[in-house]
C-alpha cells in the first residue's frame, strides 16, 4: 500500500445528531432515537442503531418513522449543538491534515497525502482519526481510505456498523480499498450509489436492464451519453470505471446562501405567507452579513400542495444592501404568484455572491437606481418594468448592521422586524439549523 496511491479520506460521524443527544442525556442509551420534524410532515433527519434496526431511515417521513417504530424518542433537534460539536471534529481533522473539505457537519475528506512521515500509512491515519474522534468527541466515526474521493465515500460507508434485531453489530470502523481492488469492490453496487444518479436517471437506466455500476461500466460512453445526457453520460461512464479525478477542495466557492420553511398546513394567501418572506429574508441577509458577502440576485422558491415547485428570480444591477432590499424584492416576486393552490414551503435566497469588500470597492452608490434589471417572468419592477432602489437602502444597512451587533451581543430573539412579532410579544427568528425537517 504505497503513500501515492491512497491519499484520500472519508471521515463520516455514526448517527451525529442522535448520537449527540445520547451523548448529552446517557438515559437515551439503548433506545431507538430520532431526532427530526415533529410536525405532520416532518421528516427523519437523523436515528439511533436501535431505530434503525425497525427499519426507520434518514429522510423518511415522521409519521412513517413512528409506524414502524412505536417507541421512538422523538427530539426536534438542536443545531447550535450539533454546529459546536462539528466544530471539535474538524478541529480533530486540522491535527492531521490542513487538506480538509467539509461535506456537511458530520462528514469530510482529507487529502492526507503530505501527513504520511508524522502519521504513518493511510490506513494508520485513518485508525488515528477515528481514536482521537472518540477521545475528543466522546464519539464514533466510520472512515474509508482509498485513492478518488468517490471510492472513500463508499468505503467509509461499508466500513459503519451494521443495525439488526438482535442489536447493532460493529462494523470495521475503517475500510481500505486498494487501487487493484477498486473494479470489484464498486461493480456489485446499486448504480444509485454513484453521483449523479437520482431517481428519474436510475429509472431511465433501469429500462436498459442497468441495475449496479457493473452494469453501467458495460455500456460505452456514446451508449450512456444518450440515456442521460452529455454530460451526465460522460461522468457516469468515468465514475462507473474507478475514475474520479476531483481533488480535495479545501474551499469552495458559495453561490447562495438561503433558507426555507416547509409549513405544518398549506398557506394559501399572501397575507399568511408575508411574515414568513420577512422572517427569511432577515436571517438571510444577517447570514450574508456574517459570511461577509453580498450579492446580486434574489431568489423565490414555492412548493404547492401537489408538491410542484417553482423559483423566481431577480437580479438587480448592483449589490444588495440590506435584508430590507431582500423583503422588497421577494416580496414583489411573491406578489405576482397565485398562491391559491395553497403553498406547502416557502424559501428565500441569495446568489450571484461576492465579498462585501469587492462590491464596496466598486462604491455602493444609486448611480443605478433606474438601470433595468434581469428577471424572472414575474420580476418585481416600477410602472415601467424598470427596478428602483429605495433611496433610503444606505441607511437600512446601516441600521441593520446595529441589529447585528445587538443579536451578537443579547441572542438572535433579542431585536428583529415588528412583522415576524407574533400575539403576546415573541419574536420569531428563522436561526440556522431552525426548521421542521419537512
Amino acid at each position: 500500500m504505497s503513500a501515492p496511491d491512497l491519499e484520500v479520506l472519508h471521515v463520516d460521524m455514526d448517527c451525529f445528531f442522535a448520537a449527540v443527544e445520547v451523548l448529552d442525556d446517557p438515559s437515551l442509551s439503548g433506545r431507538p432515537v430520532v431526532v427530526g420534524g415533529t410536525g405532520p410532515r416532518g421528516v427523519v433527519a437523523s436515528c439511533s442503531y436501535e431505530a434503525r434496526a425497525t427499519g426507520v431511515r434518514s429522510a423518511m417521513p415522521m409519521a412513517q418513522a413512528l409506524r414502524r417504530c412505536p417507541n421512538a424518542v422523538v427530539i426536534g433537534g438542536r443545531h447550535a449543538r450539533y454546529a459546536e460539536m462539528s466544530e471539535l471534529l474538524h478541529g480533530v481533522f486540522r491535527e492531521f491534515t490542513p487538506v480538509i473539505e467539509p461535506i456537511s457537519l458530520d462528514e469530510a475528506f482529507l487529502d492526507v497525502s503530505g501527513s504520511h512521515r508524522l502519521f504513518g500509512t493511510s490506513e494508520e491515519i485513518g485508525h488515528r482519526v477515528r481514536r482521537r474522534v472518540t477521545e475528543v468527541l466522546g464519539l464514533t466515526c466510520s472512515v474509508g481510505v482509498a485513492r478518488t474521493k468517490l471510492i472513500a465515500k463508499l468505503a467509509s460507508r461499508e466500513a459503519k456498523p451494521r443495525a439488526t434485531r438482535k442489536g447493532t453489530v460493529p462494523g470495521p470502523g475503517v475500510v481500505v480499498v486498494l487501487p487493484e481492488e477498486e473494479l470489484a469492490f464498486l461493480h456489485p453496487r446499486p448504480v444509485r450509489d454513484l453521483w449523479g444518479v437520482g431517481p428519474k436517471t436510475a429509472e431511465r437506466l433501469a429500462r436498459y436492464g442497468v441495475q449496479t455500476i457493473g452494469d453501467l461500466a458495460v455500456l460505452s460512453a456514446d451508449s450512456l451519453e444518450r440515456v442521460a445526457g452529455r454530460a451526465v453520460g460522460r461522468q457516469l461512464h468515468a465514475l462507473s470505471h474507478g475514475e474520479d479525478a476531483r481533488s480535495v477542495q479545501t474551499s469552495v466557492a458559495l453561490k447562495s446562501i438561503g433558507h426555507e420553511e416547509t409549513f405544518p398546513t398549506d398557506r394559501h394567501d399572501h397575507a399568511e405567507l408575508h411574515p414568513e418572506l420577512v422572517r427569511l429574508s432577515d436571517s438571510v441577509g444577517r447570514r450574508l452579513r456574517s459570511a461577509g458577502m453580498t450579492g446580486r440576485t434574489v431568489n423565490l422558491k414555492l412548493r404547492f400542495a401537489d408538491f410542484s415547485t417553482i423559483v423566481r428570480s431577480h437580479s438587480l444591477a448592483g449589490p444588495l444592501l440590506s435584508s430590507a432590499e431582500i423583503t422588497r424584492i421577494a416580496s414583489a416576486l411573491l406578489e405576482g404568484l397565485d398562491v391559491g393552490p395553497g403553498v406547502r414551503l416557502l424559501g428565500v435566497s441569495v446568489s450571484s455572491l461576492e465579498p462585501l469588500e469587492s462590491a464596496r470597492g466598486r462604491q455602493l452608490s444609486l448611480i443605478d437606481l433606474d438601470h433595468p434589471a434581469t428577471a424572472g417572468p414575474e420580476g418585481p419592477g416600477g410602472p415601467d418594468g424598470r427596478q428602483r432602489r429605495r433611496p433610503d437602502e444606505p441607511a437600512r444597512a446601516e441600521v441593520e448592521a446595529a441589529v447585528d451587533a445587538i443579536r451578537q451581543r443579547y441572542g438572535s430573539g433579542a431585536v428583529g422586524p415588528a412583522t415576524t412579532v407574533e400575539p403576546g410579544s415573541r419574536l420569531r427568528v428563522k436561526d440556522l439549523g431552525d426548521r421542521q425537517w419537512g
